[in-house]
């Protein structure tokens, strides 16, 4: 089956049984095989649910390893969530040779990663993505982190897993909303480096909820190929941020705020797409008929309309107080990543405060 090695960072990505058999020879390599001894395994209750007897499934051996269970959701991506699976470690002795397995979405895979890489000093860890987020987007690519005081991931690491298993069976357990949440990071991945790839999007998912496995693998393709050549992001890996200077912000003041509907983070990023594509096309010489196209295939397939024009004065305001604290920001610029074309993305774009505030109110009032 497919299988991609990146060897800058030995990730090594494995799709459906070979998946399963890759696994099997390195636990055994590595005498993790008999009774799961020193083996760690971070669900969440629905993974626990609907995904670990699908692995069980495949290999049974690990039905004894060292179950760490957390609550599902965002709110749970935080250093007291940390301490619990630290303390789990400690409890069951977990030492430099223990492997953790993070079987679950990306906030499985980015606090176990996380957790793993700082956990007497680094131990081992292997991410099993359950969602179409995890698979494409936050399991790629060697970023872990939690968040810190309502931020999106204000601490994290560069710590990479040994294997990434990719199976789209774990997809038929998620509901449609999880589903499109992780179809926003594929778009993303069109628009920032292929544009053939966007076209495709456009025509395929308009059809099919779960998208094929080979579109899920073009898409970690795109990303993988541009984490290989930037590995820890000071260049064109942070073209990888497009839609998410807005959409970070977007989805924390929806996350601290107990008035508003909790918003997923891919369905934060598409509207951040929204936002940032509008002021490529101010700044960044983005044709308008660009904006335009990714304007309404994005509005159409997400319904955001109607999120967008609820945003008030104050949360323009709280949006734009939130992302003082992104890390791209430098000498009190906001940094982003824009769009030059569809296919095409510039990295390091300074905007003014005054042109984010009146992106809000650009695509609100521009049907």
């Amino acid at each position: 089956m497919m299988h991609k090695n990146n060897k800058n960072n030995n990730q090594i990505i494995y799709f459906n049984e070979d998946g399963y058999q890759k696994l099997y020879e390195y636990l055994l390599n590595k005498n993790h095989r008999d009774y799961g001894k020193n083996l760690f395994i971070l669900v969440d209750d629905l993974s626990y649910k609907y995904c670990f007897p699908i692995l069980i499934s495949y290999l049974n051996f690990l039905d004894t390893s060292h179950i760490i269970k957390i609550s599902p959701g965002e709110q749970e991506k935080n250093l007291n969530t940390c301490i619990f699976i630290w303390k789990n470690f400690e409890k069951f002795k977990a030492n430099r040779s223990s492997v953790l397995i993070n079987l679950g979405g990306g906030v499985i895979t980015d606090i176990g990663g996380f957790s793993a890489s700082v956990f007497k000093r680094g131990i081992r860890f292997i991410n099993i993505p359950t969602t179409l987020l995890g698979m494409v987007d936050a399991s790629i690519g060697n970023k872990t982190g939690i968040n810190f005081g309502n931020i999106k991931n204000e601490i994290g690491s560069f710590y990479h897993p040994e294997l990434l298993i990719i199976d789209p069976n774990f997809l038929k357990t998620l509901s449609k909303y999880e589903i499109i949440s992780g179809q926003a990071e594929m778009i993303k991945h069109g628009l920032i480096f292929d544009k053939s790839f966007w076209i495709k999007l456009t025509k395929e998912l308009d059809d099919n909820i779960i998208p094929t496995q080979n579109l899920i693998y073009e898409s970690i393709l795109i990303k993988t190929n541009i984490v290989e050549k930037d590995p820890t992001e000071i260049g064109l890996r942070k073209i990888l941020n497009f839609g998410h200077t807005i959409g970070h912000a977007l989805e924390s003041l929806f996350m601290k705020n107990p008035n508003k509907k909790y918003l997923l983070h891919g369905v934060a990023i598409a509207m951040g797409m929204i936002y940032e594509s509008w002021i490529s096309y101010k700044i960044n010489d983005l044709h308008i008929n660009d904006y335009q196209e990714i304007k309404y295939f994005i509005l159409n397939k997400y319904s955001l309309q109607e999120i967008i024009n609820q945003l008030s004065n104050d949360d323009i305001n709280d949006i734009l107080l939130i992302m003082e604290h992104d890390k791209k920001n430098e000498n009190n610029k906001f940094l982003f990543s824009l769009l030059k074309e569809i296919g095409y993305c510039s990295y390091n774009c300074a905007v003014p405060i005054s042109l984010i505030k009146e992106s809000f109110f650009q695509v609100k009032t521009n049907h």
